[in-house]
């Protein structure tokens, strides 16, 4: 990589600098970290009162400035006391990418709670486990979830209250619930917001279970705020290295394309229930005093309609929505000349779409990799670096420490292959719940990703594989075991392999090999309605294949899916 981007990066970690960062211990481990870091994402709402009348939530046709959304959070504040939720509770909100999502989250963070984000697609059975595993005693939840959850209550209640507040809904609810309208207008004065330490716990999203059941990521304050340190670093540093090309007559392609919006608008089509809706979109649009612009749900076309009205200058969304944007046919109909960063995370950008974004729109193409685990980014690529490495995920942000482990656990060097382990301040505390789990991927503050790869020279890292048993189906995860314990629950099932196939749309679409007990029928549309009243509908298998004979196995027993896999794909589904 070229000399500006070294210097850039040295100049803004240096001692003293806007970057700099110390070692320090969190959790019994020695951990990067940064020196200027707030201690919590409270001080971070709390400074977002200075955008005043700017705009900030803007849904369809509805806007709010940022003193309403204040005023809002103080209102859901003061009834989240009136019931008793304070310092140390837990809020699940389950929703649609509402403008009360963000109001509840912020309202949650203010008052000390930490906010358990539900994935609004689960259905009532995974909805039920989320809140019992939680130990939730509010649910903030528009109407469909509503309903969804609604026969459950009572059995969950039998542990422990769990009060709701009704998003969006009309009509009678359920007991100990309120309508959002009602419970912000019967609120008094808002509490005095309680001291938060950097290790409390910030939020719980829940990831796809490798065990059957989803697993609760614990995000603290410290690593929030990392990560929001982090993509900050990446923007100021990229543009510095840019600077320096420029100054020194080496000026890098595409430093004359459009930049600087006073609002910027950032367009976000992905759940706020993630890391890269709430982490790396609402946090960095908040603290910058930007413009957040809400879909009800996806849709190309709506998108670029959003785009010209708001004149957003990012849209931050998985791989397949980019390239279904920039494939539109009203693409060249509609006025993109704001679009500045068109990118994401959740899958990997391929390189042939990296050269379309730098075509198609005025601004640049940008990429990351991450995990809930991390409460956001390991690496950020973008801009010309993207454009010079597109098969790779960027550099380790400067917080993070990276090794490459190999299977016999020593640190492989530069372009040697390996699971990729990161420690650093923006590290996951562990699973909710889950000691053994945390055990088995958490070592001496080291998180083992899952993910095979390398890094370069430049500490590049270049994505290879997968040890996780996951399909990565357009930006959501979908792991084996889980969707094979629901297939299991149909008496037909002799023996279930969930793997990825590939999809042009979604980069992996869910693939199953069935093998039936003797006597047994069952056709594909039955099977996916039995996992459909299960799980989620994404998990769901869109592949089926009844086969006749046991499945491939290992000297261990397990399944041999990778021979499986090059087996059937190609061959017909059922």
């Amino acid at each position: 990589m070229d000399r500006h981007y070294r210097e850039a990066w040295d100049e803004m970690t240096a001692p003293g600098a806007p970057f700099a960062w110390s070692v320090v211990d969190i959790r019994g481990v020695p951990t990067r970290a940064y020196d200027g870091a707030p201690p919590s994402m409270a001080l971070l709402w709390a400074g977002s009162v200075a955008h005043g009348d700017k705009d900030y939530i803007v849904y369809e046709d509805e806007r709010l400035s940022y003193t309403e959304a204040h005023s809002l959070v103080d209102a859901l504040c003061a009834h989240l006391a009136s019931v008793g939720i304070g310092y140390g509770d837990r809020v699940a909100i389950a929703m649609r990418n509402y403008p009360e999502w963000v109001i509840g989250y912020w309202a949650t963070v203010k008052v000390g709670a930490a906010v358990v984000g539900m994935n609004a697609w689960w259905t009532r059975p995974e909805m039920e486990f989320g809140l019992a595993d939680c130990e939730a005693t509010v649910l903030l939840c528009d109407r469909e979830r509503l309903e969804r959850i609604a026969p459950g209550l009572d059995v969950l209640r039998e542990e422990r209250r769990l009060h709701v507040v009704a998003v969006r809904t009309e009509g009678d609810l359920p007991d100990d619930a309120v309508h959002w309208d009602d419970a912000l207008a019967a609120a008094g004065e808002p509490p005095e917001p309680p001291a938060i330490d950097p290790e409390d716990d910030v939020c719980i999203f829940y990831t796809s279970g490798t065990t059957g059941h989803p697993k609760g990521a614990v995000l603290t304050h410290r690593g929030a705020v990392s990560n929001l340190l982090n993509l900050a670093f990446w923007q100021s540093m990229a543009g510095a290295a840019q600077e320096k090309a420029v100054a020194a007559g080496e000026v890098p392609p595409g430093s004359d394309k459009v930049q600087g919006e006073s609002n910027p608008g950032s367009l976000l089509p992905v759940p706020l229930f993630h890391v890269t809706g709430c982490n790396c979109c609402l946090h960095p649009i908040t603290a910058g005093g930007g413009r957040l612009v809400l879909m009800h749900r996806w849709n190309p076309e709506r998108a670029l309609e959003l785009i010209e009205r708001e004149r957003c200058s990012s849209m931050s969304s998985v791989p397949t929505m980019a390239r279904e944007l920039i494939n539109s046919p009203d693409f060249d109909k509609r006025d993109t000349s704001s679009l500045e960063h068109l990118g994401g995370g959740g899958a990997a950008v391929q390189p042939d779409l990296v050269t379309k974004i730098e075509e198609r729109i005025q601004g640049r193409p940008s990429t990351g990799y991450g995990l809930t685990e991390v409460n956001g980014v390991v690496t950020i690529n973008s801009a010309h670096f993207f454009l010079a490495k597109p098969e790779s995920a960027g550099p380790v942000l400067p917080v993070m420490e990276a090794r490459i482990v190999a299977e016999d656990g020593t640190d492989q060097p530069a372009g040697g292959l390996g699971e990729l382990w990161v420690r650093g301040a923006n590290v996951f505390r562990g699973y909710l719940n889950r000691p053994e789990a945390n055990a088995e991927i958490l070592t001496d503050g080291w998180f083992h990703t899952g993910d095979i790869g390398y890094l370069d020279d430049d500490g590049f890292l270049f994505l290879v594989d997968r040890a996780k048993d996951m399909v990565l189906r357009g930006g959501e995860n979908v792991y084996s075991a889980e969707v094979e314990a629901a297939i299991y629950e149909h008496p037909a099932i002799a023996e279930a392999a969930v793997f990825a196939v590939p999809d042009e749309r979604l980069g992996e679409a869910v693939g199953v090999a069935i093998l039936l007990l003797p006597g047994q029928t069952l056709d594909a549309d039955d099977l996916r309605a039995h996992v459909a009243g299960l799980i989620a509908s994404f998990k769901v298998p869109r592949h089926v294949w009844f086969v006749d004979e046991a499945l491939p196995r290992n000297a261990n027993g397990k399944f041999v899916k990778r021979e499986l896999r090059e087996t059937l794909i190609g061959t017909p589904t059922a």
